[in-house]
């Protein structure tokens, strides 16, 4: 039985070194006070509704650890309840082995990111693959993404925290770049609108800036020095 909820990290071992290296105590005030999370928050749950990748990781009976890349449409890895998380599994490669690890142990890890705000959440708990669930499937399946889906994968949140942002390098999705870039590509679009118009001008209507052309434009006797 663990009597904080960050003890599913913080084991003996964890603490002792934390102790060696002088920062158990600040993690002992942690403890005291907030600490960390075990059911779905509001704030979590609007973090959740935004994210389109994830890591996941597995284990082994025998402990060897696995992380797997997780993306999809904002909002893919849903919340069922305060307790449990969910996202639909894809085809892919088809090496299977999350499913193996999570067969034989359901320890699993989820770490979020969002390069973007620079945040990083980290959550403890155990996950189960789900098949034939079709009501869960659906609840799951995003329309309007074109993979087909074979299974869920449920996830059990034991713990979590938020991580701080020290050195996360800041990434942008095609989706967040995408209005930028279209708006700077009006913008040069409507420059050289208007300086195809000036090219077009009459020769009248044009002021030659050209140095080069003063002594053609000089008046007869004028000397140019």
């Amino acid at each position: 039985m663990r009597r904080f909820p960050s003890d599913i990290a913080f084991t003996s071992e964890v603490k002792r070194l934390q102790t060696e290296k002088g920062s158990r105590a600040s993690y002992a005030q942690v403890e005291q006070g907030l600490g960390w999370r075990t059911r779905v928050t509001p704030d979590l749950a609007a973090f959740l509704a935004g994210l389109d990748m994830f890591y996941l990781g597995t284990a082994n009976a025998v402990g060897q650890p696995y992380i797997q890349y997780r993306g999809g449409a904002p909002g893919f890895l849903k919340v069922l309840d305060d307790r449990t998380l969910g996202f639909a599994d894809f085809t892919g490669n088809r090496q299977y082995i999350t499913l193996g690890n999570l067969s034989e142990n359901p320890q699993a890890f989820l770490f979020l990111m969002d390069y973007a705000s620079t945040t990083r959440v980290k959550l403890w708990g155990t996950a189960k693959v789900v098949e034939g669930d079709t009501e869960l499937l659906s609840r799951l399946r995003d329309p309007h993404y074109p993979g087909e889906v074979e299974r869920a994968v449920v996830f059990s949140l034991e713990a979590w925290d938020r991580n701080c942002t020290q050195h996360i390098r800041k990434r942008f999705s095609q989706e967040q770049i995408a209005p930028v870039v279209a708006e700077l590509q009006a913008k040069i679009h409507e420059l050289e609108r208007q300086l195809r118009q000036l090219r077009d001008a009459t020769p009248g209507d044009r002021i030659d800036r050209d140095p080069s052309s003063s002594r053609a434009h000089a008046l007869p006797g004028s000397s140019m020095k």
